[in-house]
């Protein structure tokens, strides 16, 4: 039953709102009473506390199952970047990372301390495999491309309330980090995925 409280409870954070969604709404939502919430989570920020760290699992799985895949680097992080559209799907237009950061600053600061710090390695991996493809320029300096382009990330996440705006910045900054480091061959991946997108 915890699992599905937290399960339901995510999937009515990221739609709905962190600040929006009730304990009442979670209840009524999954047909149990309150009093069945409260006998696993004693208020509504252990809750998110739990689905924030469940999703953020979720967001890892599935960037790993993108991995395995073994696309070319560029593919790969225009793959990842739909998944992540997709997933963060919310009914509302304020953005899930704005809200926690302004609601629940606590929460947010502990969840993106690990989120830095796994990202940075996918994004350190990424660098490394479009080198070895010849997407990437070889001269280049993976510590600080990374740490620009988390920089970017993350910034556009904590500061945009609106998800639609945050998604395309993402974009943006996608296709700037990308062209930043790009071989010629590079730049016709790009140009390649950037089309896909706007077909």
């Amino acid at each position: 039953m915890k699992e599905k409280i937290i399960s339901k409870a995510s999937d009515l954070f990221l739609r709905l709102g962190f600040k929006s969604v009730t304990m009442d709404d979670i209840a009524g939502e999954m047909c149990i009473s309150k009093k069945t919430i409260y006998k696993y989570f004693c208020n509504k920020e252990v809750l998110i506390q739990e689905s924030t760290s469940a999703v953020h699992k979720q967001v890892h799985e599935l960037i790993d199952s993108i991995v395995i895949k073994k696309l070319n680097a560029i593919e790969e992080n225009f793959e990842i970047r739909q998944t992540f559209k997709n997933l963060f799907q919310s009914s509302i237009d304020t953005s899930p990372i704005y809200q926690l950061k302004k609601h629940y600053p606590e929460i947010y600061t502990n969840l993106m301390r690990h989120e830095i710090d796994q990202c940075s390695q996918y994004f350190r991996d990424n660098i490394a495999n479009g080198i070895s493809q010849k997407l990437y320029r070889a001269d280049i300096n993976v510590d600080i491309y990374v740490k620009f382009y988390y920089t970017l990330i993350f910034h556009i996440n904590e500061n945009t309330s609106s998800e639609k705006e945050a998604q395309q910045a993402e974009l943006e900054a996608l296709e700037y980090h990308t062209r930043a480091m790009a071989t010629p061959a590079g730049i016709l991946e790009l140009e390649k995925q950037i089309q896909k997108i706007s077909n």
